[in-house]
């Protein structure tokens, strides 16, 4: 089983019809995980056993046609928590953690009979941008094993890509659902802050993290979007405006709509190749009768230096949980408390965690926040500003997903400095709380290049309606890689 040539529709019609059992579907996709997962790693664990057991007791009741995701196994991000499914967030700190509840987002799932079949690698605690900061593994893109698969949501994007499942839930701080789309071929959605729960996200950035979709198609992102979008009251930043369908008004048409090219997104650093495909993109929009208009949004250029100190500020509150006292890694053979403390973060967390920990606990000290914390903060808001006076007149914003196509593993990952450069173009959607798309655009030497989208706050309606028209009138979605190919 590969999901190459099918979606969620014809899934669900045949599960409904009884032409596919859950408990076929769930084993034949298991087995083409095991078939790839050796070459790809990206998988940290597979929940083969409970799996199963779920979809037998699926079969055993009446599939509502209702429910469009019942019996459909899904993959997660192993920094979403699952009840009795070891969760490690890629870290040694968590290696054998096994939560006690469910996600909000998680219950959702599986209030609507959706099989989780395991949990994908990360860069650890999501700190990344190509899963190389794992404590288990670095998975490989589907398309080249020599090519990261982006990050730090990698493991997500390569098995939708891979064929391996039909769906797969990440998470983004600074891109890390939109940038391994890219890479990997695949529609990689990050909602408005606000719109999906993050109670039982291990957090990185409380203010910038968000959970969304990968998929294969537009469509049955916006029908995953619908399954795990609303207010929880178990988390106080989810809103609780309505949730429309985001399946609604998939016509096809952007007649009339008015589209903006930011100057900024198409400057230096970014491949040639990557600005043709935004550069034919923004055709093919003209060409469905809209108008494209080039726009500045001048404060981006300062997201990246802005987003590094607020991000790892908060991640450096957030991880201070983890001192191996009440759950997790703790060192062994220690003298004293402090050496609980200093030697359990120290041998738990990765280089590249120690990193974003010091960083944010400098930017937080007495001397230094006003000169960092607090300008990272007033650029942000400059930040979206920029946005907000462009979409007094657009309806939405193109440009691509990231400056480059995939990059080799090992390539950028000893220059922290390189490997931050690659969310230039992702991390302002995060800063301003915007909801953001990845999808196919194009290729460059073989490997794909991702169109970014970004419509207003709660406006991911315009966001699929613009993903739908773009992909119904190119073929890149249907491309597919042959696992460890170059084409």
């Amino acid at each position: 089983m590969n999901y190459y040539d099918t979606d969620l529709t014809t899934l669900h019609e045949k599960l409904v019809n009884k032409k596919l059992t859950a408990e076929q579907l769930t084993r034949d996709t298991l087995a083409k995980i095991k078939a790839d997962n050796e070459a790809i790693n990206a998988y940290i664990t597979i929940d083969e056993n409970a799996a199963i057991e779920t979809a037998k007791a699926i079969d055993a009741k009446r599939i509502n046609p209702d429910n469009l995701w019942a019996g459909i196994p899904i993959a997660v991000k192993d920094n979403i928590v699952t009840k009795g499914l070891r969760t490690t967030a890629a870290s040694k700190i968590l290696e054998n953690f096994n939560p006690i509840y469910d996600a909000t987002v998680i219950e959702k799932l599986r209030a609507n009979d959706v099989i989780v079949i395991g949990k994908t690698n990360l860069d650890e605690f999501a700190m990344g941008g190509s899963t190389e900061t794992s404590y288990f593994k670095t998975t490989r893109n589907p398309w080249n094993l020599s090519k990261v698969p982006g990050g730090s949501s990698g493991g997500s994007a390569a098995t939708v890509s891979a064929g391996g499942v039909l769906a797969a839930l990440g998470t983004d701080t600074g891109g890390s659902i939109r940038q391994p789309a890219s890479f990997t071929g695949v529609v990689g959605v990050k909602p408005t802050y606000g719109r999906v729960s993050r109670w039982g996200i291990i957090a990185f950035g409380s203010s910038l993290d968000q959970v969304g979709p990968f998929t294969r198609t537009v469509k049955d992102n916006a029908a995953l979007l619908n399954l795990i979008a609303g207010h929880d009251e178990h988390d106080m930043t989810s809103s609780d405006k309505k949730v429309p369908d985001f399946t609604a008004g998939l016509d096809g048409s952007v007649k009339g709509m008015r589209v903006a090219l930011p100057k900024e997104y198409l400057g230096e650093g970014v491949d040639e190749n990557v600005k043709k495909a935004v550069l034919d993109a923004a055709n093919t929009f003209k060409e469905l009768g809209a108008t494209v208009d080039e726009v500045s949004l001048p404060h981006s250029k300062y997201g990246i230096a802005a987003y590094y100190i607020i991000s790892s500020s908060e991640a450096s509150s957030n991880l201070q949980r983890f001192d191996g006292i009440r759950y997790g890694f703790r060192a062994k053979d220690v003298k004293n408390l402090e050496d609980v403390y200093v030697r359990s973060r120290s041998e738990g967390f990765g280089d590249e965690v120690k990193r974003r920990i010091m960083l944010g606990t400098y930017s937080l000290s007495a001397g230094f926040y006003d000169a960092y914390f607090r300008k990272a903060a007033e650029v942000r808001t400059m930040m979206i500003n920029d946005f907000k006076k462009v979409f007094e007149n657009h309806d939405f914003i193109i440009g691509p997903t990231a400056p480059t196509p995939a990059f080799g593993i090992g390539e950028d990952s000893s220059d922290p400095k390189k490997m931050y450069m690659n969310d230039v173009l992702t991390v302002p959607v995060n800063m301003a709380g915007l909801p953001g798309m990845s999808l196919p655009a194009g290729f460059s030497n073989g490997l794909p290049v991702g169109l970014q989208i970004i419509a207003k706050p709660f406006d991911e309606q315009t966001l699929y309606k613009a993903g739908y028209a773009f992909e119904q009138a190119t073929d890149f979605h249907s491309k597919t890689p042959e696992i460890g190919g170059d084409k």
